[in-house]
């Protein structure tokens, strides 16, 4: 039998497959009844999920990470595509088809990689080379960047994620540093993308099938780690007799402390330099519209011309 992908499931369709939980909550309604509220994904995507007349002994039985067996039916509500579960359980991953949940950018990840050590290479700047060329010849650290996810929900949520999102904004950083040559260093800049989600090497794992945030990347978050990666490498180069320049080491790890813009979003400090904001306003500009395109490319209404109201978003799209 022929898999049912979540970007398949449509109003009424019967659904009895096998889904990973990438969102699990156990809550209770205004009449004491309990139910579970899910997020299931596949490679195509995700859909919001309830199994209603649950327990919370029941609920205990998966967590999230865990590929599960639905039974249920697909369901329209308030114009949004959800799914109304009858059964849930468990399954091992001897049961799961790897090919179904791995999820991989459509662009070729060597061009990426050889495209982002182009651009590192029109870095002159002696302390900056320094930096750069510490994070390249550590061979591990960058294949692992070549693989890991920028995120597992919101934008550049795939295999290779990072390495993508990162190329887009040190192209963008490119951009921004010739434009405004008189204002930004364009160097700066372009280190300060090529590190900004560094972090996300150590607080995502790189399992292509069910990624997961470790338990540092859930404690501290990427800005922290990716932070103390960079002092961790200017550790290595002082011990070899190679000191960066103290302003410009501040500087770089300020633009990964900082690049979130406000602290609401995860940002340690505002951004307080010009390479910082524009930092900033570089990657907000590549994930918003990463983020809008993955919900019109995932939008159930697929014969209209507005996507169904988004809650994160506070807003419908026009396509």
């Amino acid at each position: 039998m022929s898999r049912l992908f979540v970007n398949q499931i449509k109003e009424n369709d019967a659904i009895s497959d096998i889904y990973r939980v990438q969102d699990k909550v156990f809550r209770t309604d205004k009449r004491g009844a309990c139910y579970l509220q899910l997020v299931l994904c596949d490679k195509t995507g995700s859909l919001t999920a309830f199994l209603w007349n649950t327990t919370e002994e029941e609920s205990k039985k998966f967590d999230e990470g865990d590929f599960v067996r639905c039974e249920g039916r697909g369901q329209l509500y308030q114009g949004k595509l959800q799914a109304h579960l009858t059964k849930i359980k468990k399954v091992e991953m001897s049961e799961v088809a790897g090919e179904h949940f791995a999820q991989t950018t459509r662009q070729d990840l060597t061009r990426l990689a050889a495209r982002l050590r182009e651009m590192l290479d029109t870095v002159t700047s002696p302390d900056l080379r320094l930096v750069v060329d510490a994070f390249l010849n550590d061979h591990e650290l960058m294949e692992r960047f070549k693989r890991v996810f920028a995120g597992l929900r919101i934008h550049h949520a795939n295999l290779g994620g990072l390495l993508e999102h990162t190329v887009a904004m040190m192209e963008l950083s490119e951009f921004v540093g010739r434009q405004y040559c008189e204002i930004v260093d364009r160097e700066i800049l372009l280190v300060g993308a090529f590190l900004h989600d560094i972090g996300k090497t150590e607080e995502l794992s790189d399992d292509p099938v069910a990624p997961a945030y470790t338990d540092d990347g859930q404690a501290l978050g990427h800005p922290y780690l990716g932070a103390e990666l960079l002092d961790r490498k200017l550790v290595e180069l002082k011990a070899a007799g190679k000191t960066v320049d103290p302003i410009i080491a501040l500087k770089l790890k300020h633009m990964i402390l900082s690049h979130h813009g406000v602290l609401e979003f995860g940002a340690v400090k505002l951004p307080m330099t010009r390479e910082a904001i524009a930092l900033h306003l570089i990657d907000a500009l590549d994930a918003k519209l990463n983020e809008f395109q993955k919900f019109i490319q995932e939008d159930v209404n697929r014969d209209k011309a507005w996507t169904s109201y988004n809650p994160a978003l506070e807003r419908k799209l026009l396509k």
